[in-house]
């Protein structure tokens, strides 16, 4: 069983199965992570959905990218979880089913390519404070060992 976090599920509303790949990206005690500006101001893991044909890591790495600008290597899995939510940039409501792995960053390439992202590094104890979403938060204190 995949544990579930976040809001409650609507039981009037119709969700979409909506996968993706995240990553701890870990340099000593600190994180790199997303600041994403719209819809919504948050903190999140670097990651998203994957595409159609694609594999978990195929989007792992392009989602890390795409949001940080940079490579990665070593991307290991740690886990799963789930949550359902509305997505308001894409007017949907999506169960999502995140798969997070564990990976080294290797360089940064330049700014994120992801419009209205921006990487920054955190320290591991101030992302539980920052992150947005109780499932990046738990992956976080369990890598932390807090959990």
């Amino acid at each position: 069983m995949i544990r579930r976090f976040g809001e409650a599920v609507r039981p009037d509303q119709g969700y979409r199965p909506r996968p993706g790949a995240y990553a701890l990206l870990v340099q000593g005690r600190d994180l790199l992570v997303t600041h994403q500006a719209e819809p919504v101001p948050e903190f999140q893991l670097p990651g998203g959905g994957i595409d159609r044909g694609e594999s978990p890591l195929q989007a792992l790495h392009r989602e890390v990218f795409e949001e940080t600008g940079w490579r990665i290597a070593a991307p290991r899995r740690l886990g799963a979880f789930r949550r359902f939510t509305y997505m308001p940039e894409y007017d949907l409501w999506a169960e999502k089913l995140c798969h997070v792995y564990l990976a080294r960053p290797v360089r940064a390439h330049g700014e994120p390519t992801e419009p209205g992202h921006l990487a920054l590094w955190m320290p591991a104890e101030a992302a539980l404070d920052h992150l947005g979403n109780a499932g990046d938060r738990h992956f976080v204190a369990r890598w932390l060992g807090l959990a």
